[in-house]
């Protein structure tokens, strides 16, 4: 799967470490940066990871910050984009199931190495279901987007 992977200062070394894993497991990785431990602000980097999703350069994404609320907050501003926090494995891939998530967020200081390549895993090896009711749901979703952010 091709993805794009960008975080700010606090997730960069999650980043690089879950980068690597995924271009070793065979992914098609787009680093959007950062690249140093310098300070810089999550939605630059929300912004970036959701454009490249957005503009087909990547089929998903990941995106880290510290806590990883800052970064779901401002990944979801972009229209297209269901970015979610998740923490925990059955999240990470019932939110692609059921709600077609395309941006996985994850909290650079609240989880370590192996739970975000678990996290990952679960992620990227998850489809959307396309029952009924998941797409009545997201249709809605839709709805709201296009109600709001006009």
């Amino acid at each position: 799967m091709k993805l794009a992977i960008g975080s700010d200062h606090a997730g960069l070394d999650l980043k690089n470490g879950l980068a690597d894993y995924l271009k070793k497991s065979g992914h098609d990785v787009v680093d959007v940066g950062t690249y140093t431990t310098d300070s810089v602000d999550y939605p630059d980097y929300a912004e970036k990871v959701g454009q490249a999703v957005l503009d087909g350069r990547a089929e998903r994404g990941i995106l880290i910050c510290g806590s990883g609320v800052g970064a779901s907050v401002a990944a979801n501003k972009l229209r297209g984009i269901r970015a979610g926090l998740c923490h925990d494995v059955y999240s990470a891939h019932q939110g692609v199931e059921h709600d077609d998530m395309n941006v996985l967020v994850l909290g650079g200081r609240v989880i370590g190495p192996q739970t975000a390549i678990e996290l990952s895993n679960a992620y990227v090896g998850a489809r959307f279901t396309s029952e009924d009711r998941h797409a009545r749901r997201l249709s809605k979703v839709s709805a709201l987007e296009e109600k709001f952010c006009s």
